[in-house]
């Protein structure tokens, strides 16, 4: 990999003696609107990916792929998407005079919950690992917006994209983001809904000295009158779910979706942050209401039994990979629009160098998504639960050619095809579950996507 801190304006100083991977950093001097960007590029419908972390420091959007970087089944799928992006970086040729974390060539993108899962259908369009860098990627850190144009090949035009990028920047003169329009719902449908109830009970009945909880998940699928436009439900999401990852990953004709509370990893430089985050229950209706629902939360057994096994799980894992880490000994209430969560954040000083993929392989799934112990309740979920998680509750995220990178757990989340939905929600089930007030839990957790596409609670 070549960095070069100077920008390289003409096209003539670039190599094409080979294919390698050329890419170019310019900083945008006028604020622009990501959202309305995304929206106003849909002839790369299929093509695009957003972008905001929880606090709103990090915004991107990704326009057009440069490169995809994507497998099925493989038993070591972390280290062969690692060794891909390593070889499409060596011998790069990256102009890149800013030293921001997310800003030059990285990659967005996911992985499928469980790769050894009987894939179905339903995921047709996205693949165990699938991920992308864009062709035009538009940056904000802290505030400083950049865009990161890449191009891949033989082809010597990278210069020519770029003025093209900025005369359309130039143009923009929309700033109000997206032209919504109402979508009628037609149908709303559980899906297996009186056998997922059948089945948490029977998994309960398993439950006991070496098996101590297994998180199931089910299905809800909504149609619409229209077409769902991403880029409509997006600014739903950024609207309600302020305090959350909202992500879109576009791929053919499907849009996987959502806005997650919940924090996998991060890692800049040798710091390393993640998020101990299970428990939950409803907002109240008023503020007393709220506090009252909050305390049950903070007080309740089963929840705070769930919160601990994902604490002695990342605390494992930290002890592995950190020098010094932190993890405060009572959980906070993380309160979303929806629902709150007992929240523990996790701090760390990495020993030596780690990747982010490396990071996401010891972690995922932690007990907040899979159950307790690990091995043994991904075993449990392959055998008895009906639905093909594909994406939902698994790594996404993004990582950039420095070794920087963040990923969320994919939940809150929905899959788009056309003018369908199918919504995604689970539960932890430990020994004293009961089948009924787990499925009325999913559905509270479907709220913050029915939501942002319009739907109705029935």
């Amino acid at each position: 990999m070549k960095e070069s801190k100077g920008l390289l304006l003409e096209g003539s100083e670039l190599n094409t003696s080979t294919s390698i991977l050329r890419s170019k950093v310019i900083k945008l001097e006028q604020k622009q609107d990501f959202l309305t960007i995304f929206a106003q590029n849909d002839q790369y419908k299929g093509k695009r990916f957003f972008w905001k972390s929880p606090d709103g420091a990090s915004v991107f959007a990704g326009i057009g792929i440069c490169k995809m970087l994507q497998s099925n089944g493989m038993e070591q799928i972390y280290e062969e998407v690692e060794k891909e992006w390593q070889e499409l970086l060596d011998g790069s040729e990256i102009n890149n005079p800013f030293q921001t974390a997310g800003v030059g060539p990285m990659l967005f993108g996911g992985f499928s919950f469980d790769p050894k899962k009987t894939r179905t259908n339903l995921w047709d369009n996205f693949k165990d690992a699938h991920f992308y860098l864009p062709a035009i990627m538009f940056s904000e850190i802290d505030g400083e917006q950049y865009v990161t144009v890449n191009q891949y090949g033989d082809r010597n035009d990278l210069v020519e994209v770029i003025q093209a990028c900025f005369e359309k920047l130039e143009k923009n003169e929309d700033t109000s983001t997206v032209n919504t329009h109402s979508n009628k719902l037609l149908d709303s449908k559980e899906i297996n809904g009186d056998q997922w109830k059948r089945m948490v009970s029977e998994v309960v009945q398993d439950l006991g000295q070496s098996l101590k909880k297994v998180v199931l998940a089910r299905e809800s699928r909504l149609v619409f009158e229209q077409d769902i436009t991403t880029e409509a439900v997006l600014e739903n999401l950024l609207n309600r779910q302020k305090n959350s990852y909202v992500f879109a990953l576009e791929s053919g004709k499907d849009c996987f979706i959502g806005a997650s509370p919940e924090r996998l990893v991060k890692k800049a430089g040798k710091q390393v942050f993640s998020v101990c985050l299970a428990g939950s229950i409803a907002r109240g209706m008023n503020e007393e209401d709220d506090e009252s629902l909050g305390q049950e939360l903070m007080n309740d057994p089963k929840n705070r039994v769930e919160h601990d096994y994902v604490v002695q799980m990342i605390r494992s894992a930290m002890e592995k990979v950190c020098s010094t880490f932190e993890i405060p000994d009572e959980p906070r209430l993380l309160k979303m629009r929806d629902i709150q969560h007992l929240y523990t954040p996790v701090t760390g000083t990495l020993l030596k160098s780690a990747s982010v993929l490396s990071l996401i392989e010891l972690l995922h799934p932690t007990p907040a998504l899979g159950g307790y112990p690990q091995a043994l309740a991904i075993e449990k979920i392959r055998e008895a639960e009906m639905l093909d998680r594909g994406l939902y509750g698994a790594p996404i995220g993004w990582l950039d050619y420095r070794g920087n990178g963040e990923f969320a757990v994919s939940i809150r989340s929905a899959l788009i095809q056309k003018n369908e939905a199918s919504l995604f929600a689970g539960c932890g089930v430990v020994k004293d579950s009961d089948a009924e007030m787990e499925f009325k839990e999913t559905a509270i957790k479907f709220k913050p996507m029915l939501s942002a596409l319009g739907g109705q609670l029935g």
